[in-house]
């Protein structure tokens, strides 16, 4: 069972009809979803195969309606329940591209993992958001410590270039070598801001993390994975025909990447499994976390 800790929000994803004007009205369509970049690789990886959630949310009716609909797609949710659940604006130009204001709220509350919520699991994946924040940080880094002490797989998503910034890229390469997590995985500004991809390869301070794979993401160029003592492998994207939205593209890969190479424990076979489930959400809007509803403006 692939399990995953990580954010459950609601995300207020906007769609801008025409450029941002500041300080007075802006068309837009906007949606209310499920939200959070641990919940949305949960929410795909659920179609997938074995899925377990874990994390925090608000001890309110937003919170239940949230938990509700992850496990209607068949993810068991194993969750705390206190203070409000937090929110996430998405604002998406015309190119697809996503501006996010995270109010992560409840989701950094995290301090409780019992033990039999790690029974199953072959492996946890992390959204590095977790690390940023309080008591949730230290909660996950000691989930991590035990899901590796009894032989669980464990990957960690880079997130952003912004929770770098906010963490300190130093520290979390520190962390990341105390952690020694079997899998990294990042977009190419992601990698290239922690130093691990220069002008497109791979750089000498991925040479710290002497046991990870990592697995850099490149949009619609070649995946590039680095395995330790191997061969850099480069996996082609098939091109999608029309992108619409980029928003939970990055979940869509690291849940169809994870859960097939569960499957197969064949690195290829598991960035192809990645992008057929990212493409599944980069022409559909909206799609990156099930149903929503739409309000027009």
């Amino acid at each position: 069972m692939l399990g995953i800790i990580g954010d459950l929000v609601e995300d207020v994803v906007v769609w801008l009809a025409e450029p941002l004007r500041h300080g007075t009205d802006t068309a837009a369509e906007i949606f209310h979803t499920r939200g959070g970049s641990g919940a949305n690789v949960a929410s795909f990886a659920g179609g997938l195969g074995p899925t377990r959630f874990i994390g925090c949310v608000g001890d309110d009716n937003l919170g239940t309606s949230l938990v509700e609909g992850l496990e209607a797609q068949g993810v068991d949710v194993r969750v705390q329940r206190k203070h409000v659940t937090g929110t996430v604006i998405i604002l998406i130009d015309h190119d697809g591209e996503r501006s996010m204001i995270p109010n992560r709220a409840a989701s950094t509350m995290l301090d409780e993992v019992p033990d039999e919520w790690l029974d199953g699991l072959e492996l946890l994946h992390v959204s590095a958001y977790s690390f940023n924040g309080a008591p949730v940080g230290e909660t996950v880094i000691d989930v991590i410590r035990r899901a590796k002490q009894r032989g669980i797989l464990v990957s960690i998503d880079v997130s952003s270039t912004g929770m770098l910034a906010q963490f300190g890229v130093d520290r979390f390469l520190d962390l990341m070598v105390d952690l020694n997590p079997d899998f990294l995985i990042g977009n190419e500004s992601e990698m290239a801001c922690l130093g691990m991809v220069v002008d497109g390869h791979t750089g000498a301070v991925a040479a710290r993390l002497a046991n990870t794979i990592i697995v850099t993401k490149a949009g619609a160029s070649p995946t590039i994975v680095h395995e330790p003592g191997q061969t850099v492998m480069e996996v082609a994207v098939p091109p999608v025909p029309e992108v619409r939205d980029l928003t939970g593209a990055g979940d869509a890969f690291a849940a169809g990447f994870l859960t097939s190479y569960l499957a197969s424990r064949d690195l290829q076979k598991a960035c192809v499994g990645g992008h057929a489930s990212a493409a599944l959400v980069l022409a559909s809007p909206g799609a990156s976390s099930g149903a929503a509803s739409k309000i027009d403006e």
